[in-house]
């Protein structure tokens, strides 16, 4: 998949990501968003596993987000299964020197509807955490609607946190 944007490109990350990927990936403010399963700090053989595990998948379901030339970011899917087939959790991240450009209300709202081209769903949906008010933005002004609270839900960093459920569906 290849998404040609306005301010930035959505394609399959490259062997070559490597060194970008570190260095976006690298930052205190970036992954304290994140999964504990994203590094921190990030370094370049995290960088390498990555790109080595994404160069095997048949369908991946995980995209850079190029910026200025450069992998800047991600963005991706994982897909459920059993009864919530129909449903698949979208994340992402950019790097902290591409925020406050719209790139990743743009990614979203492109690879939202590319997902419901692609797959079979009926339902996308994002957990940020409920102190994360730019990710908020992201999603609300990618057309997600709040769902619900999930209070006292996650842990990150040994800080017991909420999460918020934003869904968007196919129309």
């Amino acid at each position: 998949m290849r998404l040609e944007l306005t301010r930035c490109t959505v394609r399959p990350w490259l062997a070559a990501d490597g060194n970008a990927l570190a260095r976006h990936a690298n930052n205190r403010n970036v992954s304290i968003h994140l999964r504990d399963r994203f590094p921190f700090p990030y370094e370049l053989e995290h960088a390498r596993k990555f790109l080595d595990w994404l160069m095997v998948q048949e369908q991946p379901t995980v995209w850079a987000i190029e910026v200025d030339g450069e992998a800047a970011g991600g963005i991706g899917i994982e897909q459920k299964t059993d009864v919530e087939r129909i449903s698949a959790e979208i994340g992402y991240w950019l790097g902290e020197s591409c925020w406050n450009r719209g790139v990743v209300t743009e990614a979203l709202q492109a690879v939202t509807a590319e997902m419901f081209r692609r797959f079979d769903l009926m339902r996308l949906y994002a957990l940020p955490f409920a102190d994360n008010p730019a990710s908020v933005r992201v999603l609300e002004k990618a057309g997600y609607v709040l769902e619900g609270r999930l209070r006292q839900s996650a842990i990150k960093d040994g800080k017991v946190r909420d999460q918020l459920l934003y869904a968007t569906y196919r129309s």
